[in-house]
């Protein structure tokens, strides 16, 4: 394992041992609450709420996060991100797991499928996304929500919508000032990547954790074309992935970890549970108490 430090020189193992706030496991966990946050093309969206027992916080971070799928399948029930929203609860996070329209159900997204269209699918879901973080806010005193501590999060194509949402709002959204009062903490992508890494700027340089396959065949690890179709298909599309977005936010003096699996394709955009302890860590140290780190780590 090869380990590349910025600004600050510390190791895996002080990461893992620190134990302030929001990285132990410190309480049972309620029955989820399923909320309807809109209703679109005739689809009600719902989203579903994990909070810690017993928890006497006024102001508690709260962790929103998107499922993959490609946009055609998975759903915010997975074994998956269920098992990772009570690994969050119980730390203390209000965890969130949402619906979105799977515009792409039976139908393809690979290189037959034309560009604008993939740019239309990451906009809808995109503004799926922020329409359910926007819910969820518009409801912080009745769950307790630190709107100044927002953590987002997706796999695969969910973590294309938040990350597009995130980085690349001028693009996505055709009123981006109707979520200008969102701010967010930090970004927790597997497997994801942006349209355009260009607009990412220091306005929106939202520090992030990202776990990507340096060979992922589906979404690019680096920059290169959506699926790595060829120049001449519908569908060729570039996109810059988690190594692009990493290195703008570099460029930017901004935080992220970056842990890149070598030869590793798109089975990363699974949740990384053997790095749970450290991804909670950063979560603590950088998205809630601003330290600023620059980690990237190559299995």
């Amino acid at each position: 394992m090869r380990l590349f430090f910025f600004l600050f020189f510390f190791s895996i193992s002080t990461l893992s041992q620190a134990q302030e706030g929001f990285t132990e496991d410190l309480f049972e966990v309620g029955e989820s609450i399923t909320e309807t946050y809109a209703v679109k093309d005739g689809e009600e969206l719902r989203l579903d709420v994990y909070q810690p027992l017993n928890d006497t916080a006024q102001l508690r971070p709260v962790i929103i996060f998107m499922h993959g799928g490609g946009f055609a399948g998975g759903t915010r029930k997975n074994d998956a991100e269920v098992k990772f929203a009570h690994a969050a609860a119980r730390k203390g996070y209000v965890a969130v797991q949402i619906t979105y329209r799977l515009t792409r159900k039976d139908k393809s997204f690979g290189c037959d499928y034309e560009a604008s269209g993939k740019i239309e699918t990451f906009q809808k879901a995109a503004e799926d996304f922020m329409d359910a973080v926007q819910f969820m806010l518009n409801k912080k005193d009745e769950y307790r929500i630190d709107p100044g501590r927002v953590i987002v999060g997706g796999s695969s194509a969910g973590a294309e919508a938040v990350l597009n949402a995130v980085y690349n709002d001028r693009l996505m959204f055709e009123d981006p000032e109707k979520y200008e009062d969102i701010d967010f903490a930090g970004v927790f992508s597997l497997a994801g990547a942006v349209v355009d890494a260009r607009y990412i700027t220091k306005e929106n340089a939202v520090p992030a954790v990202f776990f990507h396959g340096t060979d992922d065949n589906l979404v690019p690890f680096a920059t290169a074309p959506h699926h790595f179709c060829d120049p001449d298909a519908p569908g060729y599309l570039m996109l810059d992935g988690s190594k692009t977005i990493a290195e703008k936010l570099k460029k930017l003096d901004k935080s992220f970890l970056l842990y890149a699996f070598e030869g590793g394709r798109h089975e990363h955009s699974g949740m990384p549970f053997k790095y749970l302890d450290i991804v909670f860590d950063f979560f603590n140290r950088v998205f809630l108490h601003g330290e600023q780190l620059q980690i990237e780590v190559l299995k």
